[in-house]
């Protein structure tokens, strides 16, 4: 039997491979596929160093682009690199929702190589959203769909996919927050940036939150509000990451470091998997957002 084909290309895909990575270690050959979709340290390295994922066997060093020319580029890669390949792959392994998810995909089925969706299923029911195509895409196409909520049964159901083809698996990123949790508690993040006993973290990250003035300010302003009427609290934030994006300072709310080399073991993401991790260690929230995907986080939210 050939080797698993494991694919990851974004941020959203480190934390989920890394669980894959261990389980096949000693059972099965697999084959890390980096396609560079994010490229520099705080985005790709320091997710490799914290997670103690081993080297990519190969990086297909894509590079930035709009969706149509990097989903192009990442396919014509992919498709050397697998067709140059000594053993055909038993299977080619996706995760989660990004472009390049979605390319290889496309690719091992045009291929005749059977496709695996992990963290299939999951919708939220927008399609302005770049990742929801992907998802749709995906899952109409994969061979196996490993699905991690039971929401994504139901979804699947819905757009009639076949039972056989989809498996309930649970949520890898969970995986990865139990192995990580010790290391990252040790890190004392809210003593090293001065927060006190009781704090929130923002999350702004939504182009429908902060590529918008009037919304970005209202939020904004809520922030401040809460920063004012809660002496006991501090509020910790992740500037929108767009170019020309950049929330003022406010009194009393700090922004979130980037990650550094020193800082090993430190719990990253966007906020689809923040408030997932956070359900699990039974953290409160507030979403300010219309729950679609991932909805086992927002209803541990509600209790």
């Amino acid at each position: 039997m050939g080797p698993l084909v494991v694919v990851a290309g974004a941020r959203p895909n480190f934390m989920k491979v890394a669980p894959l990575l261990r389980a096949a270690e000693g059972r099965v050959a697999t084959l890390l596929v980096h396609t560079g979709q994010h490229y520099d340290f705080a985005m790709s390295g320091v997710f490799f160093e914290q997670l103690g994922i081993r080297a990519p066997d190969v990086h297909l060093e894509v590079g930035s682009g709009g969706h149509g020319v990097q989903t192009g580029r990442i396919m014509v890669a992919f498709e050397q690199y697998v067709t140059g390949l000594a053993e055909a792959p038993a299977a080619i392994v996706v995760v989660g929702d990004v472009n390049s998810t979605m390319a290889c995909a496309l690719v091992g089925v045009k291929l005749g190589i059977p496709v695996v969706h992990v963290e299939a299923g999951l919708r939220s029911f927008d399609r302005t959203m770049p990742e929801e195509i992907n998802r749709i895409v995906t899952d109409s196409i994969a061979d196996l769909l490993l699905v991690s909520e039971p929401a994504g049964l139901v979804n699947l159901a819905r757009e009639g996919i076949a039972p056989e083809r989809v498996q309930y698996v649970g949520n890898v990123m969970i995986d990865t927050l139990v192995h990580q949790l010790a290391a990252a508690r040790a890190l004392r993040m809210p003593e090293r940036m001065d927060l006190g006993g009781e704090y929130a973290l923002v999350t702004l990250h939504r182009p429908s939150n902060v590529d918008t003035h009037g919304r970005l300010a209202e939020l904004v302003g809520f922030v401040e509000r809460l920063a004012r009427e809660t002496p006991a609290a501090r509020y910790a934030r992740r500037e929108p990451c767009r170019p020309g994006r950049r929330a003022p300072r406010l009194p009393r709310v700090h922004r979130a470091p980037r990650p550094r080399r020193g800082d090993r073991h430190g719990l990253r993401g966007r906020p689809g998997g923040v408030h997932v991790s956070r359900a699990a260690v039974h953290h409160a929230a507030l979403h300010d957002r219309t729950p679609g995907h991932r909805l086992r986080g927002y209803e541990h939210a509600r209790r």
